[in-house]
């Protein structure tokens, strides 16, 4: 206990919003602490909301602990005797990849109470809060480096046709940090995809949890829950979805879709342009029709879904948003990974893989919530 409280005070007196967090393991990891905001805090025209990562079942919390590092996988004891393999937030580590959204959010649950894979609603309040104090972090996404910078480098974890893959957990400079100093939160930007509970597409269908509700591991994400909602085109409020993984897809309703007009993903009620592939625009060229009501414009914005109003592509950095809405289900990534240049950071946003999906490129991030309600 007292090696514990001397590794405590001194990562305090350095990053005095982190915290080493010990878990039902008896191991630790490195959490960042993000206070709550509103929506006002963060967007241009945002409304005095709560902003949702700071609300879970119905209840306003003060903040959420997020994992400073992308996450490994280790396999222990936990204190009740089990064997369990968990997630676990260090420096200086290979993050883990291979891994499907389930198996991610197993991990992540293994730790204990409180303990969840990252929401989109929780990575989308640290990426506006990035882009409303000017401070869209830089990363590996350049094999080993930033497509900025010449010369700083991580240190290497893999290769990749003889060049620098993945690099260690933590390792870039400051400029890889999300608020650019030795307190933030590293690697948003490249090294590898990080899965988001919380969200998927059926047949192009936008469907979520409410809130951060997907933080509590008690409503559940399987793919027939009954969790999983659409949004309301005209005012924003959550609804039954129109479409489910076991139906084809409806092409027209009440309900939020993402149509592929003119080389653009554009939010609509209607879908003119199905297809089982993967398409992409700029993630500041994704819009609206009239159908999408103004609330319901703050929420996709406030889910770092849609950009904020007057931005522009220097805003977002060059950062891309990928989508296969011919499809039952598709679960997000997030973040890019080593090999996607000026496309990746940290509203970079890909919709096309099942849950199912493996990849050496896609990883995964915890985050803990004390008292979850």
């Amino acid at each position: 206990m007292a090696n514990f409280d001397l590794s405590m005070l001194a990562l305090k007196s350095v990053c005095p919003n982190n915290t080493i967090e010990v878990d039902d393991t008896d191991l630790p990891s490195v959490l960042v602490y993000i206070p709550a905001f509103k929506n006002s805090d963060v967007l241009t025209g945002g409304n005095d909301s709560t902003h949702p990562a700071f609300i879970v079942n119905g209840v306003q919390i003060p903040g959420f602990y997020y994992s400073k590092y992308q996450n490994v996988v280790h396999a222990v004891t936990n204190t009740e005797g089990y064997n369990v393999t968990a997630a676990y937030s260090l420096p200086g580590e290979d993050p883990a990849v291979n891994i499907d959204f389930d198996t991610a959010r197993a991990r992540c649950e293994a730790k204990g109470y409180g303990w969840h894979l990252s929401t989109n609603a929780e990575w989308a309040a640290i990426a506006l809060w990035c882009k409303k104090n000017g401070f869209m972090p830089y990363g590996n996404n350049n094999y080993g480096k930033d497509t900025r910078e010449s010369n700083y480098k991580a240190i290497p974890m893999s290769t990749d046709n003889n060049r620098t893959g993945r690099v260690a957990t933590g390792t870039g400079p400051l400029t890889w940090s999300h608020d650019k100093t030795l307190s933030g939160i590293w690697d948003l930007n490249g090294n590898v995809w990080e899965w988001q509970a919380g969200i998927r597409f059926v047949w192009g269908e936008l469907q979520i949890l409410a809130n951060n509700d997907a933080a509590d591991p008690d409503n559940p994400q399987n793919e027939t829950s009954v969790c999983w909602k659409a949004i309301n085109a005209a005012d924003g409020s959550l609804v039954d979805p129109e479409c489910t993984v076991s139906g084809s897809a409806k092409l027209s309703g009440n309900t939020v879709k993402l149509d592929y007009v003119s080389s653009k993903w554009t939010y609509s009620t209607t879908i003119s342009s199905l297809a089982d592939q993967s398409r992409s625009c700029l993630f500041a060229n994704v819009t609206c029709t009239a159908a999408i009501g103004a609330a319901t414009k703050v929420l996709l914005r406030s889910l770092a879904l849609l950009p904020d109003e007057g931005a522009t592509e220097a805003d977002y950095e060059g950062d891309y948003y990928w989508l296969n809405n011919g499809v039952a289900e598709r679960c997000v990534i997030r973040g890019g990974n080593w090999a996607d240049g000026a496309s990746a950071g940290v509203v970079y946003f890909h919709g096309s893989h099942s849950r199912a999906a493996v990849g050496w490129h896609v990883g995964f991030r915890s985050a803990y919530i004390p008292n979850i309600g």
